[in-house]
């Protein structure tokens, strides 16, 4: 039997997680992350909630939980990246870093300390190979893998991790919640940046972040509207812009967020979902990580820039310790710097980096 700690969030994947572990034998106990504390006081913030929840978990399951304050960590190693990046005009994945400095590091230390063998969470994605050789493996359920988050994770955070829903669908894991009556069987996923809730994103970013408005621009230097701040808006971007009815050199299409220009404080607008500048073949990426041997050059992998995407055919041009260049077998729309770019070698997750630019 194995001492295992759990990771429960207070949702249904967490809390099916640990069941399954106890069902196998383990010596389970149950760990509630809190991450953030700016916004204890507000209702929008879920984690009151969550905590709650997890203690009628623990209580379904029999098992010991215990609440461990990650804040400070997750400010100092997440946070201060997320303010970083939009200040730089980039948007941020801290889901990524949270994952491999929170999750798989602050919470793995914890774990050890309590003499654990591993730690599990209900993550979806699969894992194969001996310790020291783990290879990281997408999930059974294709519309719910989670390897794009997990790409940052190294060999000794994999040796003692456990993913036990790898191997099933997200409907399974809901059918065993109801069968052992769990309070969150039909609890909605959580959405969103952990730490921010239901609350609209501006209106957080604005706590922390000088507001600076400027012009929309056309490609051509046509003034066609006003942004709020350029940290507000993301490549691809087509709702919330207000210059849906202005009339333009394609009559009738929508308006799509292609570029920010910081010098000046202009945002970049276009029209039409099929924009020349949404599209592009290829891409740069810095901050590199890699679960087992780096890609190869001149080698073909497929690859995500976000993480509801399909897989896209792709060769690596480039590759050393410091760049990643890949080019696409097709154009890749609204490619966007500061998101993470993650290849795959079938069902291999092989890692990735932080797109810098196109």
């Amino acid at each position: 039997m194995s001492r295992i700690v759990v990771g429960l969030s207070g949702g249904v994947d967490s809390a099916v997680t640990a069941w399954l572990l106890k069902q196998q034998g383990h010596e389970v106990i149950g760990v509630f992350m809190k991450n953030w504390e700016d916004d204890d006081a507000d209702p929008n913030c879920p984690a009151r909630q969550d905590f709650l929840d997890v203690l009628a978990i623990a209580d379904v399951l029999g098992i010991e939980v215990e609440l461990v304050n990650f804040s400070r960590e997750y400010r100092e190693r997440v946070f201060a990246y997320f303010l970083a990046e939009y200040r730089a005009g980039r948007t941020p994945n801290p889901d990524v870093l949270c994952n491999a400095e929170i999750k798989f590091k602050a919470f793995l230390e914890y774990a050890l300390s309590l003499k654990a063998d591993a730690i599990a969470t209900g993550h979806y994605a699969r894992l194969a190979g001996e310790p020291g050789a783990r290879r990281l493996l997408k999930a059974v359920d294709a519309d719910k893998d989670q390897t794009y988050f997990l790409y940052r994770l190294n060999q000794t955070q994999l040796a003692r991790a456990l993913f036990p829903l790898g191997e099933l669908t997200k409907p399974q894991v809901r059918a065993i919640a109801r069968e052992i009556r769990l309070p969150v069987a039909d609890k909605r996923d959580s959405t969103g940046i952990c730490f921010i809730g239901e609350r609209p994103f501006r209106e957080f970013l604005q706590r922390y972040l000088p507001v600076e408005p400027g012009p929309m621009v056309t490609p051509e230097g046509r003034v066609v509207g006003q942004h709020q701040g350029l940290m507000y808006y993301t490549i691809g971007q087509r709702k919330g812009l207000g210059i849906g009815g202005l009339k333009g050199a394609t009559e009738g299409e929508p308006w799509f967020v292609a570029g920010k220009d910081l010098a000046h404080n202009r945002l970049i607008v276009v029209q039409g979902h099929d924009h020349p500048l949404l599209l592009s073949q290829t891409l740069s990426a810095t901050d590199l990580s890699w679960i087992g041997a780096p890609p190869l050059p001149g080698q073909r992998y497929t690859a995500k820039t976000r993480y509801r995407q399909r897989d896209a055919a792709c060769e690596v041009v480039h590759i050393d310790a410091n760049e990643l260049r890949l080019r696409f077998d097709e154009p890749q729309w609204a490619v966007t710097p500061g998101q993470s770019i993650v290849l795959y070698e079938g069902e291999n997750c092989l890692g990735g980096g932080v797109i810098q630019s196109t």
